[in-house]
């Protein structure tokens, strides 16, 4: 099994990256699955039915979201019938939507589950118990696990990756925009990186324009946070699992931009 995940879209730039490029990466990775986190993917915060839509017509079998899923109030028009769509599971019970799902594609079943971290976040409940449940019910239909890991700090994200290895087939981290280096196979057949990084803007500040993000670290004032126009990027990963046990055996970065060009 082969999986393309597509770190956080933002804006029309990540949008933009992803109606381009996609086509070209399933052509020439032919991933069975394909998953695109679109929290940000409407102006940076958000996302709304159309832009989900359009991720399913671009070929994306499942969409992952993380803090910023209810910045887009129209989301709670259609987010419980958006069965392709999962937001932090450890959100309150009470939350619509839901957070973990299962798709279908050649006889094979992947479970996707969508967890948000605590630390420098809101507080909701705890993802490690969270993951623990959803394992279980998860395990019951499949030996394909995958997870999305929407945190902020590092050391939570290695800490759930640890916590999962050997019981799902890959934990990636999204939500900080900036790819690390460090993706890997864990010990008992997890594959693992700390963050995807981000699908959007390549001259911005995590996406946004920089001079914006200047004056708030000089004054401390409160600004307006913009999506940057112009140059783009696409951050990915591929990650290959064994169809015997379900344990990854590799997973490799996808990084295009203009220093980075893609090639056939």
């Amino acid at each position: 099994m082969k999986i393309l995940f597509i770190g956080d879209v933002v804006g029309s730039p990540g949008r933009d990256m992803v109606s381009e490029y996609l086509p070209k990466l399933k052509a020439k990775y032919q991933p069975h699955f394909t998953i695109i986190n679109g929290e940000n993917a409407a102006s940076g915060k958000g996302i709304t039915e159309k832009i989900y839509r359009q991720f399913l017509e671009s070929g994306a079998q499942a969409v992952t979201l993380g803090n910023h899923t209810w910045d887009k109030k129209e989301i709670f028009e259609f987010i419980d019938d958006a069965k392709y769509m999962v937001r932090p599971a450890n959100f309150p019970e009470e939350t619509p939507g839901q957070g973990m799902m299962f798709c279908k594609q050649n006889g094979m079943e992947l479970a996707i589950i969508n967890l948000q971290g605590r630390t420098f976040l809101s507080p909701i409940d705890c993802p490690f118990k969270k993951a623990d449940k959803l394992i279980e019910e998860a395990k019951k239909r499949t030996q394909f696990i995958f997870v999305d890991f929407h945190a902020e700090a590092t050391s939570e994200k290695q800490a759930m990756g640890w916590y999962l290895n050997g019981r799902v087939s890959a934990v990636v981290g999204t939500h900080t925009h900036v790819q690390t280096a460090d993706n890997r196979i864990l010990d008992e057949g997890t594959a693992y990186i700390t963050d995807v990084g981000m699908t959007g803007p390549y001259d911005g500040i995590l996406g946004v324009n920089p001079e914006a993000v200047l004056k708030r670290f000089i004054t401390s004032l409160p600004v307006r946070f913009d999506v940057v126009e112009g140059r783009a990027q696409l951050n990915g990963v591929i990650i290959d699992i064994d169809n015997k046990n379900g344990h990854a055996t590799s997973i490799k970065r996808i990084l295009i931009n203009d220093d980075n060009p893609f090639f056939d």
